[in-house]
């Protein structure tokens, strides 16, 4: 039986072993896949040790993306873009191979089970860290119209424009120099959700046909989804399809076989 995990800290609260499991029973395969809690300051060493124990692969949470990241030593282009890796495993002459499959864990939640298109579209992304960070690594690859990054640090806006900015249409502000209205994607890559607060939006961001995403989820609605609501969106969706999407890349970059999505996702569903 391969072995397989997810590690983070906190992790008590993660589905990818149920995802994972589901996943596995679906397309027959053999494999153990557990949650594992490291310390800060452990990362490099528990690495290490998983694999030289013969552990097959490995997804990263919060807080060690870019960690793993640093102990990669290939990176897929999309995690080279990102800076940040969530999969991990051994690949060509032993070496450690990092991927990033949020951003693509998105796109397919977007479009393939939402109907939401990309291409063509203003979008308006909440945040400056990690998630925005694995996002832009793959919106950046479907034309969108337009991408503003709005954060409450407007120099970490910046630098995601600096990096990414030559690749698309792509502006930084901060919340004292905000006044654009009517994006057709909003999308909240904030971890305020967690603590029940929403970003400092103004109802007039939202056109006729807007959706609203946010990257985090919960049994009930977020905040944000809620306000989304409230306020007339078109769409409000939440991150659960994202985190099974990103799980079935990973699967499949594992495993070989891509398993079906929907079914998993309606099993997570309350």
């Amino acid at each position: 039986m391969s072995l397989y995990a997810v590690v983070g800290n906190p992790i008590e609260h993660s589905k990818s072993p149920q995802i994972h499991q589901l996943f596995a029973e679906q397309t027959g395969q053999d494999l153990e896949y557990l949650a594992i809690k490291v310390e800060a300051g452990g990362f490099a060493a528990f690495i290490s040790k998983y694999f030289a124990d013969g552990g097959k692969g490995l997804n990263v949470t919060v807080p060690f993306k870019e960690a793993a990241f640093a102990l990669a030593d290939y990176h897929a282009p999309r995690a080279a873009l990102a800076k940040s890796v969530n999969t991990l495993f051994i690949g060509d002459e032993e070496t450690l191979h990092g991927d990033n499959t949020d951003g693509i864990g998105l796109v397919n939640d977007l479009q393939q089970n939402n109907s939401v298109s990309i291409q063509g579209n203003r979008i308006l992304m909440l945040g400056a860290g990690g998630a925005i960070r694995g996002a832009l690594a793959e919106l950046v690859n479907h034309q969108p119209a337009s991408i503003t990054i709005l954060n409450r640090t407007l120099s970490k806006a910046e630098q995601l424009v600096s990096e990414f900015g030559g690749l698309i249409d792509m502006r930084a502000r901060d919340y004292g120099s905000f006044d654009e209205t009517e994006f057709d994607l909003i999308i909240n890559g904030t971890s305020l959700s967690l603590t029940g607060e929403l970003p400092e939006l103004e109802k007039s961001v939202l056109a006729g046909n807007t959706c609203c995403y946010d990257m985090m989820y919960g049994i009930e609605d977020t905040v944000f989804v809620a306000w989304a609501k409230h306020n007339g969106a078109a769409l409000a969706l939440d991150g659960l399809g994202m985190l099974v999407e990103q799980a079935a890349v990973s699967f499949s970059i594992w495993r070989g076989v891509h398993p079906d999505t929907a079914p998993v996702i309606a099993a997570l569903r309350p």
